[in-house]
């Protein structure tokens, strides 16, 4: 005898959810997570303080974006919540002062940890392309890669896969050469060696 059919998860289920723990809803199932560990942390704060300044404060950079640690998204009945997320000025003039947005991002990047990973490529990746995101960012901290995507309909198209401590221009942040290596918890960012 089964349970039946189970009941798609609701906000008022994210809502619920002890401080400790990301939350998210995809394809009516209720994702939970333990925050994730040092590696994936490392990478998250580096390269949203590589990208913070040239883009979203147009310091030494285009600027040109908001960029979001975090953002919940609510997209139909999903709701995601990528690492990073950009959005271009043209299309959000300002940051509305709101608890999730419903306007899709131009750029989403997910730090790839072992319980996310599979989640990461394929789901969210889908309803990404489904909502209208332009690029998404896979970063591995533990392999040490960058996948760089670009949305053409709903598909998406591979620009390139960078590791180690390549510099690369990635789309849509070309303007700024990223150093893979800056990303990486190393031997010497884990004990504090200059």
């Amino acid at each position: 005898m089964g349970d039946g059919p189970k009941r798609p998860a609701t906000y008022e289920d994210l809502l619920a959810l002890p401080e400790h723990v990301v939350g998210q809803i995809v394809d009516g199932e209720l994702i939970v997570m333990p925050r994730p560990a040092s590696p994936h942390a490392v990478t998250h704060t580096a390269l949203l303080a590589e990208l913070f300044n040239p883009f979203h404060r147009g310091r030494g950079g285009p600027g040109g974006w908001w960029l979001l640690s975090e953002p919940e998204l609510h997209f139909r009945k999903d709701v995601l919540v990528p690492d990073l997320a950009g959005w271009r000025r043209e299309r959000m003039p300002e940051i509305p002062d709101v608890p999730y947005f419903n306007l899709a991002p131009d750029w989403v990047c997910e730090v790839l940890s072992p319980s996310t990973a599979s989640l990461d490529r394929a789901k969210k990746k889908r309803i990404y392309a489904r909502e209208g995101v332009g690029h998404v960012w896979l970063v591995d901290p533990k392999a040490r890669t960058l996948e760089v995507f670009r949305r053409d309909g709903e598909r998406w198209v591979e620009l390139g896969t960078y590791s180690g401590d390549e510099r690369v221009r990635a789309e849509p942040f070309e303007a700024l050469e990223l150093v893979l290596g800056d990303l990486w918890l190393t031997p010497e960012v884990k004990s504090g060696a200059p």
